[in-house]
Formats: C-alpha cells, sequence, structure tokens
C-alpha cells in the first residue's frame, strides 16, 4: 500500500486488527502482489517508482544492487519481504542472524525471487548450506553497512553520498515512515541541474522542448474552454447549431422555456471543466516535465488519451461540432510532441523533510484528493454512458417539465444535439478526472506547491461554473447537486490538510547529517 492510504488508515486498521496483525497483513497483501510480475509491475508504476540513478548502484556481500538500500529483516519476515521489497523501490533484502535452523526458512523465501537476497549467516556451517541459493552474504565486519534506525529520509540520503555507503533499514523504519520510504530516499540521494526557463527556448519550433509543447497545449485548452464559456453566456447557438437543428433561439424557447437555460448549463459546466483541463496540463508542464518528473509526463499521457477520442462521440450522436472538431486538430499535434519522449535528466529543486505531523496530514489530503478523483472519473464515464443511450436522467426531465418523446416530436435532431454536449462533458471530466488522480498520487512532495495551485485552480475552473449555473438557472435538484458538494468539500479539506506541506519553503538551517540517523 502506499503511505497515502498507510498512514491515514494506520490507526482503524491497527483498532480493527491488532497494531501486530494489520501490519503483517498489510506485508502480506504486498508480497501477494509483487510475487506476480505483473503484480510488481503493477505496484511500482501505481506508486510512481522509477529507476534509481546510476550512482547508487553498488555491490552487497558479492551481490550487484541497483541501488545501495536494502531492508534487513529475520528469518520469520523473510518470505514476505522478499516479495514484497522490490515494488517499493528497495535494492535488496537482508535475512538476518540466519542460524541452521532457519536454512529451509530461508531457502523457500529466496525461491523465485526478483531482488538480491544476501544473508547475515551466525556460522560457516550455515553460510555453506545457503550459498547457491541466495547472492551473497553479509558479515559484522564490514564497515560499509550502515544500518538505519531512524526514519529521517534526509540523513539516508546524506548517507548515501559516500560511494561505498551501504544502507539497510530495519523493518521498524518502514512501520514509521511508510512503504513509500525507499523511494523517497532514492530521489532525495538524486543530483539534480537548473530547471530551464521560457529564455531557454529558441525560435525554431522543430526544437521546442516536450515541457513547451505542453504548456502551449494547456493554455489552448484554456482559451478553448474560455472561448466556449462566451458563446454559452452570448449567442448560445453559432450558425452550424442552427442550421443542424432547423431552428433558431426563440424556437427553442417556445418549444420549452427551460430549454435555453438547460443547454447552457450542460455547456457551461463543459467549460469549466476545458478550463481545469488546461489548468491541469499546465501545472504538469511548468512544474513537472520541465524539472524532468517522467510521472508528469505519463499523466498528461494518459489524460490526453482518454479525452481526445472523445472527439468521435459524434458517432454515436450524430452531430459534428465544427469548432469542436477545429480545436482537437490544433491541439493534438501540440499533445503529441509533449508526450514524445519521457524527460530523463532531474531538474527538481530538493527541499528537506519538515515535520513529521506535517506530512502525515498532508497524506490525509492527498488521500482525499485522490478519491474525489476516483469519483470524478466515475461520474464522467455514467454521464457520457446516459449521453450515449438515455441522454437524460429524471432529474433533467423533472427540470425541463416534460419527456424525451415531446423533445423528439419537436425535432428529430434536438436530443442528439443535447447528447452531444452531455457526452463530451463526460468524456473532459473523465481526462480531468486521470490528470487529478496521478498528480495527487504521484506529485505530492514537500515543497511542491506548483502541485497545491495546480489543483486550486482546476478545482475552482471546475466546481465553481457548475454551481453558479446551476444555481442561477434555478436547477436546484439537491440529489442531482450531491456530488458536486461532495467533491467541493473533500477538495478543500483535502487542500488545506496539505497546504503546510506542499507549499513549505526550504529551511535555513542546514539538513541533519547522516550520524545521526545511522549506525555502522
Amino acid at each position: 500500500m502506499p503511505d497515502w492510504t498507510y498512514h491515514p488508515l494506520r490507526r482503524p486498521a491497527a483498532a480493527l486488527l491488532g497494531e501486530r496483525r494489520s501490519q503483517r497483513t498489510a506485508l502480506r497483501l504486498l508480497a501477494s502482489v509483487g510475487a506476480r510480475p505483473a503484480g510488481a509491475r503493477l505496484v511500482a508504476r501505481a506508486f510512481g517508482h522509477r529507476h534509481p540513478p546510476r550512482h547508487l548502484a553498488g555491490e552487497v556481500g558479492g551481490a550487484p544492487v541497483t541501488v545501495r538500500l536494502g531492508l534487513s529483516v529475520p528469518p520469520a519476515l523473510a518470505h514476505e519481504a522478499v516479495r514484497a521489497m522490490a515494488p517499493l523501490g528497495a535494492g535488496f533484502v537482508e535475512v538476518t542472524p540466519v542460524a541452521a535452523a532457519d536454512v529451509p526458512t530461508v531457502r523457500e523465501a529466496a525461491a523465485g525471487r526478483s531482488i538480491p537476497v544476501v544473508v547475515g549467516a551466525c556460522d560457516a556451517e550455515t553460510a555453506t548450506g545457503l550459498e547457491p541459493y541466495v547472492d551473497g552474504f553479509t558479515g559484522a565486519d564490514d564497515h560499509r553497512l550502515l544500518r538505519v534506525t531512524d526514519p529521517s529520509v534526509t540523513a539516508a540520503a546524506a548517507a548515501l553520498e559516500e560511494p561505498a555507503a551501504v544502507l539497510l533499514a530495519r523493518p521498524g523504519v518502514l512501520v514509521a515512515a511508510g512503504p513509500g520510504w525507499f523511494a523517497r530516499v532514492t530521489e532525495a540521494a538524486t543530483p539534480t541541474l537548473p530547471a530551464p526557463g521560457p529564455r531557454d527556448i529558441g525560435r525554431d519550433p522543430r526544437r521546442w522542448p516536450a515541457w513547451w509543447w505542453a504548456l502551449l497545449l494547456g493554455l489552448g485548452m484554456t482559451v478553448a474552454g474560455l472561448c466556449a464559456a462566451a458563446i454559452t453566456l452570448g449567442p448560445v447557438l453559432l450558425w452550424y447549431d442552427r442550421a443542424y437543428l432547423g431552428m433558431a433561439l426563440g424556437d427553442l424557447h417556445a418549444v420549452n422555456h427551460h430549454l435555453v437555460h438547460f443547454l447552457q448549463h450542460d455547456r457551461i459546466t463543459m467549460a469549466g471543466t476545458m478550463v481545469a483541463i488546461g489548468a491541469l496540463y499546465a501545472g504538469l508542464a511548468a512544474g513537472g516535465i520541465r524539472r524532468g518528473r517522467p510521472w508528469a509526463r505519463e499523466a498528461l499521457l494518459l489524460s490526453g488519451a482518454i479525452g481526445f477520442p472523445t472527439l468521435f462521440y459524434f458517432l454515436a450522436t450524430g452531430f459534428v461540432e465544427p469548432l469542436h472538431t477545429a480545436a482537437a486538430v490544433v491541439l493534438f499535434p501540440m499533445f503529441v510532441a509533449a508526450v514524445r519522449r519521457s524527460p530523463r535528466t532531474p531538474r527538481w529543486r530538493p527541499v528537506p523533510e519538515g515535520p513529521e505531523p506535517e506530512r502525515r496530514r498532508a497524506l490525509t489530503g492527498q488521500l482525499l484528493l485522490i478519491v474525489t478523483a476516483v469519483g470524478l472519473f466515475a461520474g464522467g464515464a455514467v454521464i457520457s454512458v446516459v449521453g450515449l443511450t438515455g441522454v437524460f436522467v429524471p432529474a433533467d426531465l423533472a427540470f425541463l417539465d416534460t419527456d424525451v418523446q415531446t423533445l423528439r416530436a419537436v425535432s428529430p435532431r434536438l436530443v442528439p444535439f443535447i447528447a452531444h454536449d452531455r457526452a463530451g462533458f463526460g468524456g473532459a471530466l473523465m481526462s480531468a478526472a486521470v490528470a487529478i488522480l496521478l498528480l495527487s498520487a504521484w506529485g505530492w512532495r514537500r515543497g511542491e506547491a506548483w502541485v497545491f495551485w495546480t489543483l486550486a485552480a482546476a478545482a475552482a475552473a471546475g466546481f465553481l461554473p457548475a454551481v453558479v449555473v446551476h444555481g442561477a438557472i434555478h436547477y436546484t435538484d439537491a440529489v442531482h447537486l450531491a456530488p458536486v458538494w461532495l467533491g467541493i468539500a473533500m477538495t478543500t479539506t483535502g487542500l488545506l490538510l496539505a497546504r503546510p506541506y506542499l507549499c513549505a519553503a526550504a529551511p535555513t538551517q542546514p539538513a541533519r547529517t547522516a550520524d545521526a540517523a545511522v549506525r555502522r
């Protein structure tokens, strides 16, 4: 489990199962998933873990490791630890102390391993019995081994600056810090370069970096959303809308005096969602991709991969909107240029860790944002399905004070016209939800104020127009608006809890030294 479920749910789980049993249950769950190659990859990708930098590779007990950072466990925990640690970012597992009676247990634990296993054998006979089954052996006289007892990420990263140093965390470190400790240490120990700025962008578009294209994509989405809002608040129907329907605005008023307001409510919420997507993409570009965060590019890729294909909803609705199509034609090449390659050079600004209570509150906020994003995605999927099938929900027909058959009798094209707006909003909401979900799951770091402001701007652009337009047209059905108010409450609470952590400035006092948290 990630830190954003481990810490917020740790106390409830301990109260329900008991502290020790809840810890073993979490370890066994990770082990059962990590034992399968597909499961291990899923955990690593879902947690946003990346390959460690090359300078952190080394050797432990004769075994080569990708990162000189491992977990030291007793034989009783070896089976679960060997299967759970690789997806969490550990470089190896040490099993110690191992006596002759523990040989069968260690052999079983090491079978089918995907991570190096080294052993601290109690005697030569035990070492001889395990030599064919493990990758190496550690000894008490190996002064390169630093056994970590304090969960300080800053201190562990400082210790790894010594090229020969090997860090071994005790199980208590993970219990206190959470399963994300290995990834946090690896990232803190990664050397970075200054991030580029607009002045580094040349005039030749062929040489523009991916982050610049992503920023232009975000700005383009924002402009498109604002234009859609201006049309909705102005003429409502453009020439091609009138031509498709065979009706003018006055004709729609004559049919049903709520119909124009209903169209405006659909379109203004769609416009707000487009502006929210623009804010998310601009934030991922300037704060993530520009600073060498591979996960920011993946968040943009997955969000766009859901959003752009919704253009083809017209195959079900039968209505092709020229401006929607034109915007997609202009923005899609920017999207391709933005995601064509992953950033490889770390350029983020390291910020030392702060008070642990501050981080714990932020993790609760992170969980709330992730749950909100999942809810938004589910809502977008439902809206898309409704828009492509029945088009209306009961609350819509109650507001319009009519039924579908009456609307179809007015014009056979009226319902497909409304369906286009509704389904398109559902697709945009799913696209925004994916960006919010991945930004919240992968971008939660101390001092990353851009994450806070990106999510705050997206929330304001998405939620506020929806609330205002429903109030303005008197479409105030409590059940219909309940998801909106719940989303606002969860987002606001989550951001307030996380603000001190995300917006923290670098402390003026020096970071703790490695000697404060490790002992040889």
